[in-house]
């Protein structure tokens, strides 16, 4: 582990507390200079480190700066040797857990950038993802799956996604099918998932579950023709709660659900939050436009249609679009 990492999980797990450089120096086992030098390079980061003479260093409780060290205090004991790699840019963490995943990365390794360049959404859209306002992460999932069964990686992990927000932040969110996490009909995050798979036997080689969240940003930084559509959980002030606490509870449910997904014990929470369901919708498919009312939401993700002359329609993940008609 380098020197400024070892420092920075002293600082985090004694947050808001002094920790004198002498008691940081004899529990790593180094020089009072090369603290010094670990805790002005973690200022340079933009880690809010106050210095108190004759007492010692402490991480101010206001310091929201994503970190591997961060996350790390907050997994469950089960998960917490996963990998983490965190960047202050990317141009996608999707593209990045690629390459991961493509040179052996394991289950769970996990990709988190403090901004992305070129986030990617569905249909080929880009995702907004401006510097330290959001949680852009992505996981490498090697899961006993095939890819028929890809779809329930995005149900369930929009159900862990929202169970999440609400018990670290109180927060209660809606889900629009398939993968878009709502709070008050605008949009907070969504998933993307993209995977390899085994042609011979029909299994996933690896997935990557692309996670974007709108944190803490004031509604007037979005971009015009996201204002209307678009919120954050937080607008300016996140009341003392910080994005690693969050990160860690999301993968925590994120890697405790998937080797149940099987059981399909989410499908319930996930109509519950589903803010289509029983609803008048449009939808395009296949690059026709239809109108119909979602009735259900079967064990595999899909989604029930039934249109105005009794005719049904099962709608499965791809190039489909919904929009409520109230």
């Amino acid at each position: 582990m380098m020197l400024k990492s070892k420092v920075l999980k002293v600082l985090e797990e004694n947050k808001g507390k002094t920790v004198s450089g002498a008691e940081i120096a004899k529990t790593l086992n180094l020089s009072r200079t090369s603290i010094w030098k670990a805790i002005n390079s973690l200022r340079d980061d933009g880690y809010n480190i106050n210095a108190v003479t004759n007492r010692g260093y402490s991480l101010a409780d206001n310091t929201d700066l994503i970190s591997k060290e961060g996350i790390s205090l907050y997994l469950n004991k089960e998960f917490s040797n996963i990998d983490i790699y965190t960047y202050k840019t990317t141009s996608s963490t999707n593209e990045v857990a690629k390459k991961l995943a493509l040179t052996g990365a394991k289950h769970g390794t996990v990709v988190i950038s403090e901004e992305q360049t070129a986030g990617k959404g569905r249909m080929g859209r880009t995702f907004y993802s401006p510097a330290n306002t959001g949680i852009y992460m992505s996981i490498v999932l090697r899961p006993n799956l095939t890819a028929m069964d890809s779809v329930l990686i995005t149900t369930s992990s929009s159900v862990a996604i929202c169970d999440a927000i609400h018990k670290v932040t109180g927060i209660e969110c809606q889900i629009k099918w398939i993968n878009d996490i709502y709070i008050n009909n605008k949009k907070v995050g969504g998933i993307l998932t993209e995977a390899s798979t085994n042609f011979e036997s029909g299994t996933i080689d690896y997935l990557i579950l692309g996670i974007g969240i709108n944190f803490n940003n004031p509604k007037d930084n979005f971009p015009d023709d996201l204002k209307e559509i678009a919120d954050s959980l937080y607008k300016g002030n996140s009341n003392g709660i910080n994005r690693n606490i969050l990160c860690a509870e999301i993968l925590n449910n994120i890697l405790s659900i998937i080797p149940k997904i099987k059981d399909y014990n989410f499908i319930s929470e996930y109509k519950k939050r589903s803010i289509i369901l029983n609803q008048e919708i449009m939808y395009t498919s296949g690059g026709i436009y239809s109108k119909g009312r979602a009735i259900d939401i079967n064990n595999d993700g899909s989604l029930v249609i039934k249109h105005d002359d009794g005719s049904i329609k099962i709608l499965n993940s791809g190039e489909i679009s919904i929009r409520r008609l109230s």
